[in-house]
């Protein structure tokens, strides 16, 4: 059986996108600017995002208490929202659609590491959310996810697996419940 050696993990040149230097500022600008903001600060958030190198549309609404580790792998659609303790972890880039509601404590995660590596590999996938989109409360989406424009998600759902247009889906794994419309 394989199993990991993190004496020797490193991470791969360049796979944070921006410097460590860089990425320690939007951290302290996270803890401090960001998450300190009074909750109808949309628009400053959204400044500081877009500081950063994210892509923010008009009328998007971030909480406060979101956590986005590197915003500039981020792109949001208008009119879009992002809930209380959401946790955006873009190793890989993230896009969320025009007027998507990502609910309180979901987690989309864009990358991992390969456990069959003995230096456990750090490894990044898109995620893609497409336009009218509700994921509910505490949803998880793994790396890779491509979800289609028209889909709900029930809370506390876990995504590993592409999810069609204009449904509904339940559960861990989240599965087909119904058509949407």
């Amino acid at each position: 059986m394989k199993t990991q050696n993190l004496s020797k993990f490193i991470v791969p040149e360049g796979f944070r996108g921006r410097s460590a230097i860089f990425c320690q500022v939007w951290w302290l600008v996270q803890g401090s600017l960001f998450k300190l903001s009074p909750q109808f600060m949309y628009g400053w958030r959204n400044f500081i995002l877009r500081m950063f190198g994210a892509k923010i549309g008009k009328g998007v609404k971030f909480r406060p208490s979101v956590d986005i580790t590197y915003p500039w792998k981020l792109k949001v659609g208008n009119y879009s929202w992002v809930g209380d303790g959401v946790s955006l972890y873009t190793l890989g880039n993230i896009v969320i659609g025009e007027n998507s509601v990502i609910s309180q404590k979901c987690y989309l995660c864009s990358g991992s590491h390969d456990y069959n590596s003995d230096n456990f590999d750090i490894f990044s996938k898109n995620i893609f959310i497409g336009n009218h989109v509700w994921l509910a409360t505490d949803v998880f989406v793994a790396p890779g996810i491509s979800v289609e424009d028209n889909v709900v998600v029930g809370a506390r759902s876990s995504v590993f697996s592409d999810l069609k247009g204009n449904s509904i889906y339940v559960g861990s794994p989240a599965r087909y419940l119904k058509d949407r419309i």
